[in-house]
């Protein structure tokens, strides 16, 4: 059975990876089988987790779970052609609320911790007060000083970018590009782990070249 299993595996990896050589049946049946098991995997573990598990052992205790479980009877309605307007307001609802928790999450982790960097004395260490930052810290506390700052200034757009001003707001250009660069490397290398994977997949429990 573990035998069949890895043939399986290995037949769905490769008809993933033909898609660098064109679109084709073996990877269009490869990507069906992925999104149908993902699709009902995550539909059988949110129903024992939630529906069974909260409302069939725990009862509905919870107020706001009787909330939740009419807004998605509401969202149902959409498969009703006649009441289907019905179900634009618990999507409203969720899209609101979800974009309000992202709001708070965001403007914590991100906007107040890059504020915290900026004004964070250059001799001081994230974590500790006075002068017991090493020369790295000192360094790196200039830099993000300085990245924040000439960032601003490239995007203030009521003044002509000419002169020192514009020299500042190129040097905030260079800072930006790095950021994205570095955003768009850490991106490509988590898809090379998850690449890697598979390679090792295939060369070591498929293939057995690797031992």
């Amino acid at each position: 059975m573990d035998h069949l299993a890895v043939w399986v595996a290995a037949f769905l990896t490769l008809g993933i990876i033909s898609f660098l050589y064109k679109d084709n049946p073996w990877y269009k049946l490869s990507e069906a089988i992925f999104v149908g098991i993902s699709a009902g995997y995550w539909f059988v573990t949110l129903f024992w987790d939630n529906i069974y598990g909260k409302f069939w052992v725990g009862k509905g205790e919870d107020p706001m779970l009787w909330v939740g479980a009419a807004l998605g009877v509401l969202m149902l309605l959409r498969l009703i052609p006649k009441i289907g307007w019905i179900s634009r307001w618990p999507l409203a609802f969720i899209v609101g609320c979800t974009a309000g928790l992202y709001l708070i999450n965001y403007l914590s982790s991100n906007m107040m911790r890059q504020v915290q960097g900026t004004i964070l004395p250059f001799f001081s260490s994230q974590f500790g007060s006075g002068f017991d930052a090493t020369a790295y810290t000192i360094v790196g506390n200039i830099v993000v000083a300085v990245g924040t700052f000439t960032g601003l200034v490239y995007f203030f757009f009521s003044k002509e970018h000419k002169g020192a001003f514009g020299g500042t707001a190129r040097v905030g250009i260079f800072f930006i590009m790095l950021t994205f660069g570095a955003s768009f490397g850490y991106t490509v290398m988590s898809r090379m782990s998850l690449l890697i994977g598979r390679v090792d997949f295939l060369f070591f429990d498929w293939l057995g070249m690797i031992k």
